[in-house]
C-alpha cells in the first residue's frame, strides 16, 4: 500500500537502520500517530498506545494480522528503536513505570511529530533537517558503535582496512601480520575477505598480472599474498569454522587457477593446535600448515618441498 510505503520513506529518511525500513516498523509508526490507509499525515496526532492496541489498530485499519507471539518482535525489533531514535517516548504518562510492566505504552515524540505532520511538504527537509539537529541519525549511532569493535588492520601505505569482530577476522590479521613477516616478507596483500562482507581488499593489478578472475572472489582462499621476486603466490585458508585447503579444495583452487603461471602454494592457517587437530584428516599433501599460536614454525604435508623460511 502506498501509505505503507510512505511510512517507510520517512523512517528512513529519519535515519533509522534498514532493519527497521520495513512494513511491519511502518505500520507501527502510523499505530502510534493513529494515522490511518486514507489519512493525510497531517492529521497525526500524538498520544499512547500499548503494544497489543498496536496489533489491533494495524488489523483493523490495515487489515495485516500479527500472531500474539509477535509482541516481543514489534517491541524488541521496531519500537526499542524507534525509542533510541528519538521518534518515539516510552510511558511519557509515567516514567517510573517497569520496563517489564504489561501496562507499558509508546507515544510520538514532539520533534518526530512537528516533522512527521508536514511531511509531503515543501517544508519536509527543513523540518527534517530539524529533526536530525536535535535527535541526530540513529543509523550513524549504531555505525559509530560498530566500528568501537571493529579490528584495524593498516597495510604499508594503504588505508586501513577494518575488519568486523570474530575469531575468523583476528586470524587473518595474523596472517598478514605475524605470518607474513616470517615467511614471505617481500610479499604484497592481493587480496583478503571478511567473514561479514566478502570482499575487503584487493590488488587489481596484481591481480591482473598473474590472470587471476577478478569477477571469482567467492573461489578464492581467505587471505593471497604475492612475492613477486620468487614469483610465489601463496593461497591462505584460515580456519576456524570452515576447512582447510583439502584435496577438493585444492582441486578448485587449480582449475580457478588455471591460467596462472605463479607458483603456487596452498597454505591451511589456525588458530592453535586444538583447531589443527580438528581438521588434520583432511589437510591435502603437497600444501602447508601454519599455526598462529606458534608462528615461528610451519609444518610441511610431504617435506619442506616447497616452503621454508627466509
Amino acid at each position: 500500500m502506498a501509505k505503507i510505503d510512505e511510512g517507510i520513506f520517512i523512517l528512513k529518511s529519519l535515519g533509522m537502520p534498514r532493519a527497521q525500513q520495513n512494513e511491519r516498523s511502518s505500520l507501527t509508526l502510523m499505530a502510534v500517530l493513529d494515522v490511518g490507509p486514507s489519512d493525510a499525515w497531517n492529521k497525526a496526532k500524538s498520544r499512547v498506545i500499548r503494544i497489543h492496541d498496536i496489533m489491533i489498530f494495524i488489523k483493523e485499519k490495515f487489515k495485516k494480522e500479527y500472531a500474539e507471539n509477535s509482541r516481543e518482535t514489534i517491541r524488541r525489533q521496531t519500537l526499542h528503536q524507534l525509542e533510541q531514535a528519538g521518534i518515539v517516548v516510552r510511558n511519557a504518562d509515567d516514567p517510573k513505570r517497569a520496563t517489564n510492566s504489561p501496562n507499558n505504552v509508546y507515544g510520538i515524540s514532539d520533534e518526530a511529530l512537528k516533522a512527521i505532520k508536514i511531511f509531503g511538504t515543501k517544508a519536509w527537509n527543513e523540518a527534517l533537517h530539524g529533526f536530525i539537529s536535535v535527535k541526530g541519525r540513529l543509523v550513524e549511532r549504531y555505525d559509530i558503535k560498530k566500528k568501537k569493535h571493529q579490528l584495524t588492520l593498516k597495510v604499508a601505505e594503504s588505508s586501513p582496512i577494518y575488519f568486523s569482530p570474530g575469531k575468523h577476522n583476528e586470524l587473518q590479521i595474523d596472517i598478514i601480520e605475524k605470518f607474513k613477516p616470517r615467511f614471505s616478507p617481500n610479499a604484497s596483500l592481493v587480496y583478503v575477505g571478511d567473514t561479514a562482507r566478502k570482499l575487503l581488499h584487493e590488488d587489481k593489478d596484481i591481480l591482473k598480472k598473474l590472470n587471476i578472475p577478478i569477477t571469482q572472489h567467492d573461489k578464492l582462499p581467505d587471505v593471497v599474498l604475492y612475492d613477486e621476486s620468487k614469483n610465489h603466490l601463496l593461497l591462505i585458508e584460515a580456519v576456524t569454522s570452515h576447512g582447510p585447503i583439502s584435496s577438493k579444495r585444492h582441486v578448485e583452487l587449480e582449475i580457478t587457477l588455471k591460467k596462472c603461471k605463479a607458483k603456487k602454494i596452498y597454505i591451511s592457517a589456525f588458530p592453535d593446535l586444538r583447531e589443527f587437530k580438528r581438521h588434520i584428516d583432511n589437510i591435502a599433501w603437497d600444501t602447508e600448515v601454519w599455526i598462529s599460536i606458534n608462528p615461528d614454525h610451519m609444518i610441511h604435508f610431504n617435506g619442506p618441498k616447497f616452503f621454508t623460511a627466509y
